[in-house]
């Protein structure tokens, strides 16, 4: 048995698996007469493959209850896709290198914190969305178009992964 344990989600700890998408620390300026701060250019959002267009979704999460079993892991192999979270609970991200499907020694676990995104890149494998403390909203950029985006990696039910704080 594997027990994954997540760490404060940071940019450089994140950086092997997309792009964390936060205002701390971020590059800005004011816009609109100085009545705005844009903070600019957060995620290299990737959706061309293909022919890819944009969406833009709204998830609703509902929370997980601690701990429970990592079973199985995706990727979109054709775009990126990019998770903010319009309210201020807590949620987990559990990702996995690009390539090969993950082995449960590759898995890392990151807590986001109350205003932190991430942008999974192409091919990186991750878990379904992870809400913690309440039902959470969360704007997606996705990636649309022809083409399927969705792959997925089921462990054997021998290799027990748990999640826990």
């Amino acid at each position: 048995m594997i027990t994954l344990k997540p760490r404060p989600l940071t940019r450089e700890g994140f950086a092997p698996f997309g792009d964390v998408i936060e205002t701390q620390g971020a590059g800005h300026y004011p816009i609109n007469e100085g009545t705005t701060e844009r903070f600019h250019d957060l995620a290299a959002v990737d959706i061309a493959e293909s022919g890819g267009r944009t969406l833009i979704n709204i998830f609703r999460g509902q929370p997980r209850e601690l701990p429970f079993a990592i079973r199985m892991m995706e990727r979109h192999p054709l775009g990126s896709q990019a998770f903010i979270p319009t309210g201020p609970h807590l949620w987990l991200v559990v990702v996995s290198p690009a390539g090969e499907p993950p082995k449960s020694s590759d898995l890392r676990a990151f807590i986001a914190g109350a205003g932190q995104g991430v942008n999974y890149h192409r091919g990186v494998w991750h878990h379904p969305l992870i809400a913690l403390e309440a039902v959470s909203d969360f704007v997606v950029v996705d990636r649309g178009g022809e083409g399927e985006n969705c792959d997925e990696y089921w462990f054997l039910e021998s290799e027990e992964i748990i999640l826990s704080l």
